[in-house]
C-alpha cells in the first residue's frame, strides 16, 4: 500500500497572503480549486486498525480513500493511503452502508493546490480554520516549508477528521462542519 508523507500547519489569516505569494513569487505551480464534501465512515473493523474509510466529493470528482496512521511521532505524518475515483457516489455510499459501515462525520473544505519543487502544497479553509499541508518525501516538505517561511507556524497534529469530531455540530446521527450558506 502507497504511503502518504504530510506535515500539516495552522495558518493565521493574517499569514494566507504571505503563503500565496510565496508559492507564486516562487514559480510554484497552481494546480487547482476544489470545494469538497468529506464523509467519513466508521465500523469495528476500522476501529480496531485505527483507521478511517472516506468519500469526498467535489464539483465533478468522487473519490473514496482509505487511511490509517502509521506509528512513528514527530510533526511529519506517515500513513497508509489507498485512493480511487467512484463514478457513483450512491451506490458505493449503498455499499459502504451494506458491509455495516455508517457515516460519523462530514466537513467541508476549500482547497488551492500547487506544486513547489518535489512537494504538494494545499491551502485548506475549513469552517474550523485554516491551514497549510505539505505533502512529498520528509526532504521535500522541508524544502518547501523554507521556501514558504513557515516553519514558526504551529504544526497541526490532529486530523481534519478529529477536529471535525471535537468542533462540529450534530446533524442527525453524524456530526458536522460545513460552512454557513446564504
Amino acid at each position: 500500500m502507497p504511503i502518504e508523507i504530510e506535515k500539516k500547519y495552522r495558518l493565521p489569516e493574517e499569514r494566507i497572503v504571505d503563503v500565496m505569494a510565496a508559492l507564486t513569487g516562487h514559480g510554484s505551480e497552481f494546480l487547482g480549486e476544489d470545494e469538497e464534501e468529506n464523509t467519513i465512515y466508521a465500523g469495528p473493523a476500522l476501529v480496531e486498525k485505527g483507521a478511517v474509510l472516506r468519500v469526498r466529493r467535489t464539483r465533478d470528482r468522487a473519490t473514496l480513500t482509505y487511511k490509517r496512521r502509521l506509528d512513528g511521532g514527530g510533526d511529519i505524518k506517515h500513513q497508509v493511503e489507498e485512493e480511487t475515483d467512484v463514478s457513483d457516489p450512491a451506490a458505493i455510499q449503498r455499499i459502504i452502508l451494506e458491509l455495516g459501515l455508517r457515516p460519523v462525520l462530514v466537513y467541508e473544505k476549500r482547497r488551492k493546490t500547487w506544486r513547489t519543487g518535489e512537494a504538494e502544497v494545499m491551502v485548506d479553509v475549513l469552517p474550523f480554520g485554516n491551514y497549510v499541508e505539505i505533502e512529498g518525501t520528509v526532504d521535500a516538505i522541508r524544502e518547501a516549508e523554507a521556501l514558504l517561511g513557515i516553519a514558526d507556524l504551529e504544526t497541526e497534529e490532529e486530523t481534519y477528521p478529529r477536529i471535525t469530531a471535537r468542533l462540529g455540530r450534530p446533524e442527525g446521527e453524524v456530526i458536522a462542519a460545513r460552512f454557513e450558506r446564504k
